[in-house]
């Protein structure tokens, strides 16, 4: 440690004498050492509060002191606004007695701000990929001036990047600046969520030719306590009563320092009122805030300052906006209402508490709807506790995080390029054009003609014009788009498909289902009907049964070993214990059912009325893969009349009479056979799930579906191994 100290420049280590530090930290240390002693790009996977960002800029802060940099010398892409603006101020606190500016650009930013940094690039700069993606529209003309001597570039929270659209956009952005400068600068990546680190380190050098260095850091021990309680929801209460739920829910929270993580807005926004209302009636004070995107810098600004306000209890329910590594300083407990989606997940917000030498204390509440007594299986099982249980064991028992897996097909972000390139050089020929998309690693499976197809289209829709001299420029069309402040983000605005009953409009959805599926808007369940994909239009009717939500967010991605992990907790007799005792009620009640319904024995059960439930025990993209198969390739044969089901829990078919034996046959033939992916999905068919995917011919989304969005292979090694 003292030999890496005795490195460190003169005014960090004054710093640290003066901030009391005993120590480096090991992932301090072995940053230090892989930047100092090698040129390699750094991964620093290190769990929560192992200070990643120390570990990063200390380094990287003590080179740009011995050798200055002529332009700015360091950026840092962060996912985040508060995320940025909290680093911001550690950084300026480190670098007060140095002379390395610390620039921070983002959308709340004031342009005077900007404007100085413009004037004299020097120093670090942290910033947002949406703003990244603004200077190299811009300012394409300044970019050697700004980052001709850029020698290190910062990425935080990279599982937050990697796997995305938005990941690949930032790969894009760092060949693109270095396409234009000559120089590949060092990466580091940061993380504290990472299953496999060989995918994180392809994901960091991609385009370059250096090595990645992810050292080995010793991960201190840490107590944890985690309880999981459960709550059956009477659909019937009114709004304004207080349920047992929302009390537990206050109860806990009370008089702390307490995060409350939910899984949409809507419940964030839910929870907050509840918890003011309860504090309203006992005249306690307001300690409660609201923290996502839909609300204003102002207002989440004030969220962060209470929760860092030392000694004043303060409770703030959030999505993903404070799942990052903001520092909101002394944390007592975290609340997570249902189960997190993933491990990942789980462990993010797990390490939001107990950062101070104290144990991680994070409490689950699963609330589902009250089943009827008349309810069929599926609808009885407690599905948000199942997979809480699954998700803590997974983390328990191997310490197994989901892989990611990479993007084959980002056509949105290919127009979005395309077009960023186009009208940041002004004109270009084809061929120029091409040389420099294809330049980007994200577009590595983009064939020529692909992307001939794509041009082609683009200069039909007036989005690209090529002029009398053969060049390409921004069509009439395109510009209506790039004019746009919201051009610079890859992902999606909200443009969701409007439900409509006859001539009434119901609500809007974010993506269809296929004619004849089954979804839930509006507290009822619909069947699609027909579908306008031009017009954006999902005609629908009525029906009975609980089916999947498609509202804005979706449902997210789950792995199929989280599902697995469920089937075993059924099936095991273990009392985990940090059950609750609703929770373990429920399980134990839960289990007795899964036994007397033979479904340790089946994974397909027949219900009342011709219809039958299968439980794939599979992940989202396999689920979808099997939903579709059924689809497309059994209606007929099975004279399907209708498949429902919540994704990717369990899938409910209406079958022909007397079909129901074959069911099995065929799903076991399945694993035999030699699916062709273009028959799972009809010609007329091409799923816009990306932001700028309605600007794509529909044979490339359909390509992009089939390869991003399904998984067959997934779906016939989980079906062959069934019983």
């Amino acid at each position: 440690m003292s030999d890496t100290f005795n490195r460190l420049a003169p005014f960090i280590q004054e710093y640290i004498y003066e901030h009391n530090w005993t120590e480096l930290r090991p992932a301090q240390i072995a940053a230090c050492q892989v930047i100092f002693d090698t040129d390699a790009h750094l991964l620093v996977a290190a769990a929560t509060a192992a200070g990643k960002t120390e570990a990063a800029f200390l380094p990287v802060v003590t080179q740009l002191h011995e050798k200055p940099s002529t332009t700015i010398g360091a950026l840092y892409i962060g996912p985040i606004k508060a995320l940025i603006n909290d680093q911001f101020e550690r950084l300026n606190g480190l670098l007060k007695a140095a002379d390395i500016p610390v620039w921070h650009w983002h959308g709340d930013v004031s342009q005077s701000h900007k404007n100085k940094l413009l004037k004299n690039p020097k120093g670090i700069l942290q910033i947002t990929p949406e703003s990244l993606e603004s200077l190299l529209v811009n300012k394409h003309h300044e970019l050697t001036r700004l980052f001709g001597d850029l020698r290190f570039v910062v990425i935080d929270e990279i599982h937050a990047f990697m796997g995305s659209e938005r990941g690949c956009q930032i790969i894009c952005q760092l060949q693109r600046l270095a396409n234009i400068t000559q120089k590949q600068p060092r990466r580091i990546g940061l993380s504290a969520t990472l299953g496999d680190y060989s995918m994180a380190e392809d994901w960091l050098r991609s385009g370059t030719e250096k090595s990645v260095i992810t050292p080995k850091i010793e991960a201190g021990k840490r107590q944890i306590k985690l309880a999981v309680e459960h709550f059956y929801l009477n659909d019937e209460v009114d709004e304004i009563e207080v349920t047992p739920y929302d009390r537990y829910l206050f109860n806990l929270s009370q008089s702390r320092k307490c995060l409350i993580f939910a899984n949409n807005r809507t419940q964030t926004e839910s929870v907050i009122a509840s918890l003011r209302r309860i504090a309203s009636e006992q005249a306690s004070p307001d300690i409660y805030h609201v923290h996502h995107g839909s609300i204003s810098a102002s207002l989440r600004q004030q969220a962060e300052n209470a929760m860092r306000e030392p000694h004043n209890p303060a409770v703030t329910a959030a999505t993903l906006t404070l799942e990052l590594g903001i520092d909101i300083g002394h944390l007592e407990r975290v609340l997570q209402l249902d189960s997190p989606l993933s491990v990942a997940s789980f462990l993010q917000r797990l390490g939001r508490t107990g950062r101070r030498g104290e144990a991680a204390d994070m409490r689950f509440i699963c609330a589902e709807n009250q089943p009827s007594l008349e309810a069929p299986l599926p609808e009885q099982i407690p599905w948000q506790l199942l997979q809480c249980i699954a998700i803590i064991q997974l983390y328990l028992e191997e310490r197994w995080i989901e892989p990611i897996k990479p993007v084959k097909y980002p056509l949105s972000l290919l127009y979005h390029q395309t077009m960023s390139i186009l009208v940041a050089t002004g004109e270009l020929s084809p061929t120029a054009l091409a040389k420099q998309v294809f330049s980007l690693p994200p577009f590595a499976e983009i064939s020529p003609e692909d992307f001939k197809l794509l041009l082609r289209y683009l200069i039909d829709i007036d989005h690209i014009h090529k002029t009398e001299t053969g060049k390409l420029i921004i069509g009439l069309a395109g510009e209506k788009i790039v004019n746009k402040f919201q051009f610079y983000a890859v992902f999606a605005d909200s443009q969701e498909y409007t439900v409509k009953q006859g001539g009434t409009e119901i609500g809007s959805i974010l993506k269809p289902p296929p004619v004849g599926n089954q979804f839930a808007l509006a507290g009822r369940s619909w069947e699609v009907v027909e579908i306008d994909f031009k017009k954006r239009v999902i005609t629908a009717k009525p029906i009975e049964g609980k089916a999947s939500i498609y509202w804005r967010g979706g449902s997210g991605i789950i792995h199929t070993k989280v599902l697995q992990r469920m089937r075993q907790v059924l099936l095991e007799d273990l009392e985990y214990s940090y059950l609750q005792t609703n929770a373990l009620q429920a399980l134990q009640k839960t289990r007795q059912l899964f036994i007397k319904a033979g479904l340790d024995q089946q994974n397909i059960l027949r219900l009342e009325n011709g219809k039958c439930c299968i439980f794939p025990w599979m992940g989202t993209l396999a689920y979808r893969t099997l939903e579709r198969w059924l689809n497309y390739c059994c209606r007929e044969s099975l004279e399907i009349k209708s498949i429902g089901g919540v994704n990717p829990y369990y899938l409910i078919l209406k079958l022909g009479k007397d079909k129901f034996p074959y069911l099995a046959t065929e799903i076991a033939a399945l694993a035999e056979e030699r699916i062709t992916p273009e028959y799972l999905i009809s010609e007329a068919e091409a799923p816009e799930l990306q932001k700028y995917d309605e600007f794509i011919p529909y044979p490339l989304l359909r390509k992009a579906f089939i390869n991003d969005y399904l998984d067959i292979e997934e779906l016939k090694l989980q079906v062959a191994q069934w019983s």
